[in-house]
């Protein structure tokens, strides 16, 4: 279990290899590595994992989710996450983020243990992560320690809220269990420079999960009569991406808390 304070572990939610290189050019040490991010992220493909890992020295945590929606899987979609799985673990991949769900949003344990074995199974160090399927569920507490006796490292959690600032309260609560047979706890989800610090601060957390958006521009994106960009939000001719400058501020804001922190 993750249970110190020792570094601040910053992860970027990347979408693909080039998210990679930018995190890891702003100081970022680890991502999560997706494709689809507008969809709330799916399984990357094996080639960017692989140039991620060529490339750079990035802890990797490949995200394994066949379509976007929610987290109840038919028999074949559960099929597919378990080849992917096998895939990017034979790729290089460091650790998985996951997350199984039933109808009425309890956790399900069986898929839960099965993969998490698997992902172990794959060799020492290697990251079982339950990501924010977690807060679609009630009780978030009960649900942590659950996860922790399956054999879960980490949870990726905004505390149940939209953000990891307005679930702070909770997202604290479950940080105050580790080493109580709870798994690490990821706060993520709105957190940028400008409240890292202070999230920080708040909940006694000992890792940050960010996104770092910009946004690029693609003239190829319209036609006379079809757009594929983000119409309705001014971004029509633009597709987002993480920010290398973004990442770097962050990185600069956890590391001056840490030096504040050491002083004290």
């Amino acid at each position: 279990m993750e249970d110190n304070r020792k570094g601040i572990t910053l992860e970027i939610c990347c979408g693909g290899y080039a998210d990679a290189m930018a995190a890891w050019r702003g100081g970022a040490k680890r991502i999560e590595l997706n494709s689809a991010l507008y969809l709330g992220g799916l399984t990357p493909s094996p080639a960017s994992l692989m140039l991620v890992k060529e490339n750079t020295g990035l802890e990797v945590i490949a995200m394994v989710r066949p379509r976007g929606g929610g987290f109840c899987y038919d028999q074949k979609e559960y099929a597919q996450m378990l080849r992917e799985a096998d895939n990017l673990l034979e790729y290089g991949a460091d650790g998985l983020a996951f997350g199984f769900l039933h109808p009425d949003r309890t956790i399900d344990g069986e898929r839960t243990r099965e993969m998490t074995r698997l992902i172990h199974a794959a060799g020492p160090g290697r990251t079982a992560v339950f990501h924010r399927a977690f807060d679609c569920t009630d009780s978030l507490e009960d649900n942590a320690l659950l996860l922790g006796t399956l054999g879960i490292d980490r949870i990726l959690t905004s505390g149940g809220e939209p953000t990891a600032w307005e679930g702070r309260e909770m997202i604290r609560m479950l940080c105050r269990n580790r080493g109580a047979g709870y798994p690490g706890i990821l706060p993520g989800c709105g957190v940028q420079a400008g409240n890292a610090a202070a999230l920080l601060e708040a909940t006694g957390a000992s890792q940050l999960h960010s996104s770092c958006r910009g946004w690029r521009t693609d003239p190829t994106g319209t036609g006379p009569r079809v757009s594929y960009g983000y119409a309705g939000a001014g971004k029509e001719l633009a597709y987002d991406a993480v920010s290398e400058e973004n990442v770097r501020r962050i990185v600069q804001v956890i590391a001056a808390w840490e030096e504040r922190e050491g002083e004290q």
